[in-house]
């Protein structure tokens, strides 16, 4: 947007600081002249009259004096207002560094605790905060482009083949294009997911978290039986705000995580919800083998597929399993803990507020 160029706060300042010092001049050369008309009183009759002369020997000097003022003060207001404002112009600096996509600068201003240092401090705040984001952000569209990339590379190799090979199995490459097709619509609707719950674009309504573990643990009894699971829901009633559908996907992911990283036969899985002064918490405990302890505070990260978390077959994922749920949280102003289990196994732990 076009605007006018007006004055520079600096030359505002220093017009500001020099019309009060003459301001001040005049006003005290005025009264000096006052006490100076008083000092020869006129005993005639009639209004008094000025002492003979002193008019024309005070107005020079004050014209010089006033003037001095007034270089004094333009001089002197310029000086102190650029000392003044030279942290405004280093927070100008970053700002625009920042404008031009630069968000690896700092101000770090140092000296006394004022309005600027604390404006300053700010920024760096809000840099260092758009920074992490969009370092996340692109890394998240690498990988995401990567991802999507990943069936559409296999559904198109599947076709070469089938188109110079009129021999092969018909049925068995709809079955392999229908499995490739459903893990890309998967990845699809994790991703519309996980922005939705980003912007939080959500209507927010009373949820019990007792029910919606019920609910999530009998969708995913099945799942739990076939792979000789033991899967068992506790607690009492935890009532939150938000959405129904998301706070679901949110049990459900973590469950579902829970009974597919478990062991190979005989393992558990155990939900519990119930109040917690004043937060909700649903908490997802599960078997399995050991976890590193440097691998469990990247395991909420998009696409993350550590060596001792991969899995394949019915239930391979897309890698956003738990990216999604600490988004959910999030978007409800929760937390969300990960701990490794000393004898296997990991501990999730949402907290939501009441």
């Amino acid at each position: 947007m076009d605007r006018r160029r007006g004055l520079s706060l600096r030359l505002k300042l220093t017009l500001s600081y020099a019309g009060f010092l003459l301001l001040a001049g005049a006003l005290l050369m005025v009264l000096l002249w006052v006490l100076l008309a008083r000092s020869f009183p006129d005993r005639a009759p009639g209004p008094p009259r000025r002492p003979p002369g002193l008019l024309a020997v005070s107005g020079p000097a004050a014209a010089t004096a006033v003037a001095f003022l007034l270089f004094f003060g333009l001089l002197g207001g310029w000086v102190l207002a650029g000392r003044m404002l030279a942290p405004l112009n280093r927070i100008t600096d970053a700002a625009r560094r920042a404008s031009d996509g630069s968000l690896s600068h700092r101000i770090r201003m140092d000296g006394p605790d004022d309005e600027f240092r604390e404006l300053a401090d700010v920024l760096d705040t809000m840099l260092e905060r758009l920074e992490s984001q969009v370092t996340e952000q692109q890394r998240f569209a690498a990988n995401a482009s990567h991802e999507l990339r990943t069936p559409l590379a296999i559904s198109q190799t599947l076709l070469d083949v089938a188109r110079k090979d009129p021999t092969w199995d018909r049925d068995e490459l709809i079955e392999r294009l229908h499995v490739v097709n459903t893990r890309a619509i998967d990845l699809t609707e994790a991703l519309l997911l996980l922005s939705r719950s980003d912007r939080r674009s959500f209507t927010r309504e009373p949820v019990d978290l007792s029910l919606v573990a019920e609910e999530a643990a009998e969708t995913l009894l099945p799942l739990a039986e076939r792979r000789g699971i033991k899967l068992g829901v506790a607690g009492e009633a935890a009532r939150v705000t938000g959405s129904a559908e998301l706070v679901l996907r949110m049990v459900t992911n973590l469950v579902q995580n829970a009974i597919v990283h478990n062991l190979p036969a005989g393992g558990s899985v155990t939900v519990h919800t119930g109040p917690d002064g004043d937060a909700s918490v649903v908490r997802v405990e599960n078997t399995g083998p050991p976890l590193p302890p440097d691998l469990v505070p990247t395991l909420t990260e998009p696409f993350h597929r550590g060596t001792k978390r991969t899995r394949t077959g019915e239930h391979a994922g897309v890698g956003l399993g738990l990216a999604i749920v600490a988004s959910i949280v999030r978007a409800h102003d929760g937390t969300l803990e990960l701990a490794a289990r000393p004898e296997g196994g990991l501990v999730a732990t949402v907290r939501l507020p009441r």
